[in-house]
């Protein structure tokens, strides 16, 4: 790990919690240099020491490392412009629950991809599915965002979910967003330059090279 003084974040290439952190430091357009490791390889005992679950993503700040990416998310909102959680504290409290539901999808997305059995695969499919229909009846009606026209913290908990179902749904010719508010909502949020580059350059590759190392019913039933 480098001992620059500018922000580090500590990633995998394919960890949609880091890609979380990434999205609210490209927004800010804040300086940060990036160091990925490898998923499933015994970690540098320096990533050890910064990271007390093992997990990923941290973010070091001058020397001190900050873990978990809700904590990191409203740590950078609290010190770094522009603020994207809202300012009354009631909305503010309902986007910070929905982030957690957008949590609750991630771990279906991954659930789904590494089911085994046709069954199980079905059965985590159609809660994903039931997931995004209840997200889809949160949406302001106004678009393109969560809120309607500002991009805000509840947006860049979903982005790497929307990112991800967009490959699943290409490759796999699926179709989670159906309904026309939830699709708007992904349309915009892939389009945001702070998302398109809060991932390497071949994120698609590197995704799908996830996807097929899984060894699930999705891949095999192609």
């Amino acid at each position: 790990m480098s001992k620059s003084n500018k922000l580090q974040l500590v990633s995998f290439k394919v960890c949609p919690f880091a890609q979380r952190a990434a999205i609210a430091l490209q927004e800010k357009k804040i300086a940060y240099e990036t160091e990925y490791l490898v998923p499933g390889e015994d970690q540098p005992a320096w990533f050890k020491a910064i990271s007390p679950l093992g997990k990923v993503p941290v973010l070091v700040v001058d020397g001190t490392p900050v873990f978990e990416s809700a904590v990191i998310l409203e740590y950078l909102d609290e010190v770094y412009a522009p603020q994207l959680h809202p300012i009354d504290p009631l909305m503010k409290a309902r986007q910070r629950a929905w982030m957690e539901v957008a949590s609750e999808l991630l771990g279906k997305q991954y659930q789904m991809i590494v089911s085994k059995e046709q069954a199980a695969f079905e059965t985590v499919k159609q809660e994903l599915q039931a997931g995004l229909d209840r997200v889809a009846t949160a949406l302001n009606s106004e678009e393109p965002f969560f809120n309607g026209t500002q991009f805000a913290l509840v947006d860049v908990a979903f982005a790497p979910l929307f990112v991800r179902l967009s490959i699943l749904e290409k490759v796999f010719k699926l179709n989670f967003q159906s309904n026309p508010r939830l699709r708007a909502w992904s349309t915009a949020l892939l389009a945001k330059d702070s998302v398109k580059n809060s991932v390497v350059a071949n994120f698609e590759e590197v995704f799908m090279m996830f996807v097929k190392k899984s060894d699930g019913y999705l891949v095999n039933s192609l």
